[in-house]
């Protein structure tokens, strides 16, 4: 049986992230780390969206980024500047490539393709089991969705963020691709939060995603119909080609993953809880949740001191108490927020980066009553 310091259970953004800050890292040269990952990692599976001040660490892998973005709802048509941040979008392949290559160059990184079918701690050790091997590791990052734990809760709401996008490329120009269309409301909401999303690479080139916040998922060709009805109505009935897909769906709750955590069990990525509950944002949220927890590593503190609640968990938690009892509150809410106040303002609230007086203006710009009642509720 081989034994590591460090075992990574998937190679997602999360698993991928921590491997090459702890691969690069000389205080960690000494620990052997282990990536187990089930796929190839050659697909371009996915899309990470971010917004940014300036330079980042991900620049070189960046496809697009835009400067401006478009909301629109049932009495807005806005058109802005998100200065000083930039939005911006990496592709799953670009990313894959890059880490891949870079985490498996590290002399202490082994790779093995391999799906993982079970974990057990013991006192001294935790043994991961494959489907053709078994592994002992010192501490574990599992970055493995399981919805199990939030099926069998009633606490904590759970709806999802989930999307289908297209890939098109049209007959003509029709796009701006100076502007991404962050959330377009405009739609029909049929009792959801539903928005159009679209990404333009060129005139004629975008990806065009259907997006709801809501319980249940839909079947495909309900998503498909909504991005074709958006297509005649909004570009004119354009002629078109579909040169990819993409489906995901992200949760949006505020479930305590944390306190699975233990000595030597970790929960990375979504499965450890780090998507913006509300909003589902993930990405750019993990890397600084990586940084952080190496950080945490190298002062040799419990795994399970790391989570720190904040203020905008309980923010997060009362909008997301809205919208799972009155899930089509979600467009008169979005759009107030981006008619009364800044989207810089805006983007820096989902960011975590807000001071008290900035929130009370954000608080102060979106219905009351839905919010109150949901208050209540919590403390009563």
């Amino acid at each position: 049986m081989s034994h590591y310091d460090f075992i990574i259970m998937g190679a997602g953004a999360a698993g991928l992230l921590l491997a090459d800050a702890l691969g690069k890292d000389a205080f960690f040269a000494s620990k052997s780390i282990l990536i187990l990952e089930k796929g190839f990692k050659s697909q371009n599976d996915r899309t990470w969206c971010y917004w940014e001040k300036g330079k980042g660490d991900f620049d070189s892998l960046i496809h697009k980024k835009w400067d401006n973005i478009y909301v629109a709802g049932k009495k807005l048509r806005l058109s802005t500047s998100i200065a000083p941040y930039a939005y911006k979008m990496i592709q799953g392949i670009d990313f894959y490539k890059y880490y891949v290559s870079k985490v498996k160059s590290y002399t202490n990184v082994t790779w093995v393709q391999e799906q993982v079918d079970g974990v057990e701690e013991n006192e001294n050790t935790v043994l991961v089991k494959t489907e053709k091997n078994v592994y002992s590791g010192e501490v574990i990052f599992n970055s493995i969705f399981d919805s199990g734990s939030l099926k069998q809760q009633k606490e904590f709401p759970v709806l999802q963020q989930h999307f289908l996008g297209w890939f098109i490329q049209t007959e003509k120009p029709v796009f701006d691709p100076e502007k991404a269309t962050f959330m377009d409301f405009s739609i029909p909401q049929k009792g959801n939060t539903r928005f159009m999303y679209v990404l333009p690479f060129s005139e004629s080139e975008a990806l065009v995603e259907y997006t709801l916040f809501s319980e249940k998922l839909l079947k495909k060709e309900v998503y498909e119909k909504a991005i074709a009805s958006y297509m005649v109505e909004e570009y004119n009935n354009v002629s078109y080609q579909i040169m990819e897909k993409e489906f995901g769906t992200i949760p949006m709750t505020c479930y305590p993953f944390h306190k699975r955590n233990t000595e030597r069990i970790f929960y990375i990525g979504i499965a450890g809880g780090w998507a913006k509950p509300s909003t589902g944002f993930t990405f750019y949220n993990t890397s600084k949740q990586v940084k952080a927890l190496v950080d945490h590593l190298k002062q040799d503190k419990s795994l399970t001191q790391f989570h720190k609640k904040n203020r905008f968990h309980f923010y997060d938690m009362l909008l997301l108490d809205v919208l799972s009892s009155h899930n089509h509150k979600g467009r008169s809410i979005f759009e107030s927020l981006f008619k009364k106040r800044k989207a810089s303002l805006i983007l820096k609230f989902l960011d975590n980066e807000t001071s008290i007086w900035e929130e009370l203006k954000v608080m102060n710009a979106c219905p009351k009553f839905p919010f109150l009642r949901a208050l209540l509720n919590r403390m009563f």
